[in-house]
C-alpha cells in the first residue's frame, strides 16, 4: 500500500508526507512510483504472450517524469494534442507506439504526427478523413489512420465523461462505419491499419466493454469480407478505480473478456489505460490555514483550491480526505467542508468529512494522480503545485511550483 500511517504520519511509500510540505510546500502534488510500476504490471500480465500494445493515456497525467516512467515500462501512448505528442517525444516515448486520437486535429498538428511516424491517427469524422487526406498527399506520404467508431454502448459512468453514445460528439456513427472504411481504401494517401472504440472513462461495468468490442470484432469481421484487412483493434480504456464506495471489476476481468471477444484474431489488441495507472498512485497535499465555524456549516479553509483540483467542482467527484497526522494536539474534532480560497462558491474539495483539525494541519486528497495536476489553472493569478515523485526512501522535485511571475510573464502593457 503506498500511502499508509507509520508512527501515526501518513506516508507516500516509506517517505512521510510532512517531511515533503517541509521540503517541497504546499499544495503540491505527490506520486507513487511504485503504485504506477504495479498497476501497468497488472495489464502487461494479462496481456502476456498476446500481441498487444498499452496505449498510456496522456491526458490522465502528462508530467514528463511520468512519461518517461511509462516509456521505460515499454509503453505506448495515447494522445490528444500537438502538445502531448511533444511531450512524449520530449519524455523519449517511441513515436511508432502512439496512437493521436481526438474529434479536432488541426492542420499543423496532423502535419506534426505524419512528420514524427506515429504509429495512427485516429480519425473521428469524414471531414478528418478529408483533411488528412490531403495532407499526406501534399507532403507525399502515406497516413496510417484508425477510425474511431461509436458503438453507442452505455458505459453507465457520469455523463460528462461517457464517449461512447450516438450523441456524443467523439467517433464515427457505427451504421456509418463501413461505408467510410470503404470510401477510405480509395485514398492512395491513406493507409487502413485499425479500428478502435472508447466508451467512456470510470467503467465499474464489464459488460459494457464487452459489448462493445463484440460490435467492434463484428465490424472488424464485414470489413474483412470486403477485403479491408486491418493491423490492430483499439478497444479504448477508460477502466474505473474505487474514489469512494464504487466496486470497479478488475482490470483482468475487463481485458479477459476482450480477450474471449478477440480470440483467435490475428490483430493487435491496442488498450489506453489512464485512470487506472495513475489514479491511486496520486495525492493532494494541502494545508489547513484557517478553521471557520459556523451554524450551518464548518469550513476548512485550506491552502489548495478547485484551480489545483476541479474533479469535485466539475463532477461533484468524491475524493477521501486523510490527515497526514493522526492525532494533533489543540485539533478540534468537527464535519467540515474542506474548502479553498479561490473566489467561486464551487471552491471546495470535500465536503462534510469527520477531522479533528487545527491551523496548520496537513490534509492528503487521496487518488489524485489522474485528471489533477493535468486539469489544473491559474484562476485567481494562482501558481500551479509543485509535484513530486517518491521511489522508496527517496522523493524528487519533478515539476517546480510556479511563480506568480511566470504568469504574466508573456504579456504585455500597451501604452
Amino acid at each position: 500500500m503506498a500511502f499508509a500511517y507509520s508512527g501515526g504520519v501518513l506516508c507516500a511509500e516509506q517517505v512521510p508526507l510532512d517531511e515533503i510540505a517541509r521540503r517541497f510546500g504546499t499544495p503540491c502534488y505527490v506520486y507513487s512510483r511504485a503504485v504506477i510500476e504495479g498497476n501497468f504490471a497488472r495489464f502487461a500480465s494479462v496481456l502476456a504472450g498476446r500481441k498487444s500494445l498499452i496505449a498510456y493515456s496522456v491526458k490522465a497525467n502528462s508530467n514528463l517524469a511520468v512519461l518517461a516512467l511509462m516509456a521505460r515500462l515499454g509503453a505506448g501512448f495515447d494522445i490528444v494534442s500537438g502538445g502531448e505528442l511533444a511531450r512524449v517525444l520530449a519524455a523519449g516515448g517511441d513515436p511508432r507506439k502512439v496512437v493521436f486520437s481526438g474529434v479536432g486535429k488541426t492542420q499543423a498538428e496532423i502535419e506534426q504526427a505524419l512528420h514524427a511516424g506515429i504509429l495512427c491517427l485516429n480519425l473521428e469524422s469524414e471531414a478528418e478523413l478529408g483533411r488528412v487526406s490531403a495532407t499526406a498527399a501534399r507532403l507525399g506520404v502515406r497516413a496510417p489512420v484508425a477510425f474511431r467508431v461509436n458503438p453507442d454502448v452505455d458505459a453507465k459512468t457520469h455523463p460528462h465523461i461517457s464517449t461512447g453514445l450516438k450523441d456524443n460528439k467523439f467517433g464515427i456513427a457505427y451504421a456509418d462505419a463501413e461505408r467510410i472504411y470503404r470510401d477510405a481504401a480509395r485514398h492512395g494517401s491513406l493507409e487502413l491499419v485499425g479500428i478502435g472504440c472508447h466508451i467512456g472513462s470510470q467503467l465499474t461495468s464489464v459488460a459494457p466493454y464487452i459489448d462493445a468490442a463484440a460490435r467492434i470484432l463484428a465490424l472488424t469481421e464485414r470489413l474483412e469480407r470486403a477485403g479491408i484487412g486491418l493491423s490492430h483493434i483499439d478497444l479504448g480504456g477508460g477502466f474505473g478505480i474505487r474514489y469512494k464506495d464504487e466496486s470497479p471489476a478488475p482490470v483482468g476481468e475487463f481485458l479477459n473478456g476482450a480477450l474471449r471477444v478477440l480470440a483467435g484474431r490475428k490483430e493487435t489488441l491496442i488498450i489506453d489505460p489512464g485512470r487506472s495507472i495513475v489514479g491511486e498512485a496520486g495525492a493532494l497535499l494541502t494545508r489547513v490555514e484557517y478553521l471557520k465555524p459556523g451554524d450551518a456549516k464548518n469550513f476548512a479553509v485550506v491552502d489548495a483550491a478547485m484551480n489545483d483540483l476541479i474533479r469535485p467542482a466539475l463532477y461533484g467527484a468524491w475524493h477521501e480526505v486523510r490527515q497526514v497526522h493522526e492525532a494533533e494536539s489543540d485539533a478540534v474534532a468537527g464535519v467540515y467542508d474542506i474548502v479553498g480560497p479561490v473566489c467561486e462558491s464551487a471552491d471546495f474539495l470535500a465536503r462534510e468529512r469527520k477531522l479533528a483539525l487545527r491551523p496548520g494541519s496537513l490534509l492528503a486528497i487521496m487518488s489524485a494522480g489522474a485528471y489533477g495536476m493535468v486539469m489544473s489553472s491559474n484562476y485567481n493569478t494562482r501558481p500551479r503545485p509543485a509535484e513530486v515523485l517518491v521511489s522508496g526512501t527517496g522523493a524528487s522535485l519533478i515539476r517546480e511550483r510556479e511563480t506568480v511571475d511566470q504568469l504574466f510573464a508573456a504579456e504585455r502593457l500597451v501604452p
